[in-house]
């Protein structure tokens, strides 16, 4: 039976609240480390863990109590100028509010949590009687036994789709239950059955007094802790994020919000019984211009609500990226602390608003750009000071909304990246070729950084070396249906710009067809549309390409894509372009513009295919992933200009 037997709803509050307030708490520690003397920051400090304490102490829980009123004496003796604030008392501090946080996991799963590392509560007692000059270097004590986690069964595993499975004409039928108008030439999907999401251990947050001692890996999973206001209620303990774990499925919506849906919703209702009486007028027999003219106004208005509507509910979705921004300036500061740098994280665009079914997969991508930066981009102090640059480093994160897209920045005043060396460190891992190698210009250079496999870090370390962090970043942005580029400046810095769609719920698309049947492309990745006129095609390196503009540019048919036989000639391209290139979609024809809500394949993961979407005409259709469609082809390159020409109906031409 739970220790909170009738005071769920409470606790419930409680974790939503403290979990916030101590996220903040932990931002102004980091400030405070940079401004000492600063005692507006140690009253906001004090005053969020007197808060925390008086709700612990209301649910009884005693040694929360004890480890906040501990700390807080701490802080009254800061504020007070009876103690002044150094290195070693920030790390017992921070190592306090590590330990808080691990209390909160136990609160959510309604038991009353252990007693705190006591090696931890004789540093803060040191502290408070001004006898810490270092925090204990005693071994600590072994961690409380974890409490208990419910473990949900593993799920069902999807089936798989291989070579004998599922093909594009099986899987057009099953969706939208009409044969295909194309015979495929190759089944391009598959999938693989999803792993039983294991639970995540509980972080127990030691004394920092061994901070030093740690790994930078060691300290990224201490400092990352999950927010008890991410998952009020969960079953599972407060730790490091895991993909695989079951997703928060609350939201905080404002309520100004809410009453704008029920406004429309009501304007709605009144529309719906307008047209009821004009439906039964004209039931009746009444034709007139008057009420068909009053029909016409009545559907013209329905409408436009249901567009404010759908508006309307889109933006209860959106949450303030803020509340994703706020545990890095601790991962940071522990980071550089570790690595013995000066860095300091600035945040910027807190109030931009992004989906919330985006936030939590953001969380490790940024964590892996801030990691990134700290570890490779920063230089040692004696190496900016040696280049006249300030001892401290400026990592920057900044969030601002452009257009229908979310722009993330992660950019740092460090030494910047060499192309040369990039080129020649992917042709010494066997990535690429000499010859691509000698064709690449900066940009190009830069984006080998995602490619699997690719370090150029000269040992393993637990922080870097093994070539899957970057790979990890753009695989999830990819995702989002986003994309990630860098801008480099030897000795200035580096900057990754992270560009994703408002929100996942709605996706604008191209229809394009093949014979009669219609694909959805994202409109993102178009440039433009033009006609691909056979005297314009040209072979280069045994790739059919056109030059659009100066640039060379490979044509794909997106028959080939798909495996498909080209019964006609394609006589569009489309222009589209990824953070990593560009090409030249040939395609049969058009079907115009759209607003897709997506809807995914639950019952399988079909690669290259991002999920289906409904048309105006009532017609179901595929979303395709461009991106998995293009890695399934292997190379991405183009096909040859006999070929291409030979799917042109244009044989004098091929021959």
């Amino acid at each position: 039976m739970s220790d909170f037997s009738g005071m769920e709803d409470l606790l419930q509050d409680f974790l939503v609240e403290a979990g916030d307030l101590l996220s903040g708490v932990d931002n102004k520690l980091v400030d405070l480390e940079r401004a000492p003397d600063d005692k507006g920051l140690l009253n906001d400090i004090f005053r969020g863990f007197h808060t925390i304490k008086g709700g612990a102490g209301f649910l009884n829980a005693a040694e929360l109590v004890t480890l906040c009123h501990l700390t807080e004496n701490l802080f009254d003796l800061l504020r007070n100028g009876e103690l002044v604030v150094t290195p070693e008392i920030m790390d017992v501090i921070l190592s306090s509010t590590g330990s808080v946080r691990d209390m909160f996991g136990y609160l959510e799963q309604g038991v009353q949590p252990p007693a705190a590392d006591p090696h931890l509560i004789e540093d803060l007692r040191r502290a408070i009687a001004g006898e810490l000059s270092q925090p204990s270097s005693s071994a600590p004590a072994p961690a409380p036994a974890a409490a208990p986690v419910a473990v949900a069964p593993a799920p069902a595993p999807a089936p798989v789709l291989s070579g004998d499975g599922l093909d594009w004409n099986e899987l057009l039928e099953a969706v939208t239950g009409a044969p295909a108008s194309a015979p495929a030439a190759a089944p391009v999907l598959q999938a693989v059955p999803a792993p039983a999401p294991a639970p995540a251990p509980v972080v127990m947050h030691q004394s920092d007094a061994e901070l030093a001692s740690k790994s930078p890996e060691e300290v990224i999973k201490a400092a990352v802790g999950r927010r008890a206001s991410d998952r009020p209620g969960a079953s599972g303990p407060v730790g490091r994020r895991d993909t695989e774990k079951t997703r928060d499925n609350s939201i905080r919506v404002d309520t100004s919000r809410l009453d704008q849906v029920l406004n429309l919703s009501g304007e709605i209702g009144l529309t719906k019984n307008r047209l009821n009486a004009l439906r039964s007028d004209i039931l009746n027999g009444r034709s007139d211009t008057e009420t068909l003219h009053a029909l016409d106004l009545a559907v013209s208005q329905l409408d436009l609500l249901v567009s404010d509507l759908q508006n309307a509910v889109m933006k209860t979705r959106m949450q303030p990226i803020g509340r994703l921004f706020q545990k890095y300036p601790r991962i940071a500061r522990d980071l550089a602390r570790n690595l013995g740098k000066d860095v300091e994280l600035v945040l910027s665009g807190e109030d931009t608003e992004i989906d919330k079914t985006m936030i939590e997969d953001l969380s490790d991508p940024i964590i892996h750009l801030i990691r990134n930066a700290v570890d490779h981009g920063v230089e040692e102090t004696q190496e900016r000071l040696a280049n006249g640059k300030p001892e401290k480093s400026i990592v920057r994160l900044e969030a601002r909304q452009e257009g229908d897209h979310i722009v993330i920045l992660v950019a740092d005043d460090g030494r910047g990246m060499n192309a040369e060396k990039l080129r020649a460190k992917a042709v010494e891992k066997g990535l690429i070729t000499d010859e691509e190698a000698n064709t690449m210009d900066e940009r190009q250079s830069y984006n080998l950084v995602f490619l699997p496999g690719f370090s150029m870090a000269s040992q393993v370390s637990d922080v870097s070396g093994r070539g899957v962090g970057m790979d990890v970043v753009r695989t999830n942005i990819q995702k989002l249906n986003g994309s990630i580029d860098i801008r480099s400046s030897m000795g200035k810095g580096t900057t990754f710009i992270i560009s994703l769609p408002l929100t996942l719920a709605i996706l604008p698309v191209l229809l394009v067809r093949l014979g009669d049947q219609p694909f959805a492309v994202p409109l993102s990745m178009v440039r433009e549309i033009l006609p691909i006129e056979p005297a314009e095609v040209q072979e280069v390196g045994g790739r059919a390409t056109m030059v659009v503009r100066g640039e060379v540019l490979p044509i794909m048919p997106l028959s080939t894509l798909l495996g498909w036989e080209q019964n006609q000639t394609p006589e569009y391209g489309v222009l589209m372009q990824s953070a990593e290139q560009s090409f030249i979609l040939a395609i049969d024809s058009f079907a115009g513009r759209e607003d897709a809500v997506i809807k995914s394949l639950d019952d399988f993961r079909p690669k290259g295919v991002a999920g289906v979407t409904t048309l105006s005409n009532g017609q179901i259709v595929l979303i395709l992933d461009m991106k998995e469609l293009l890695g399934a082809m292997g190379d991405t390159r183009g096909v040859s200009r006999r070929v291409l020409l030979a799917h042109l109906e244009l044989p004098a031409l091929a021959a």
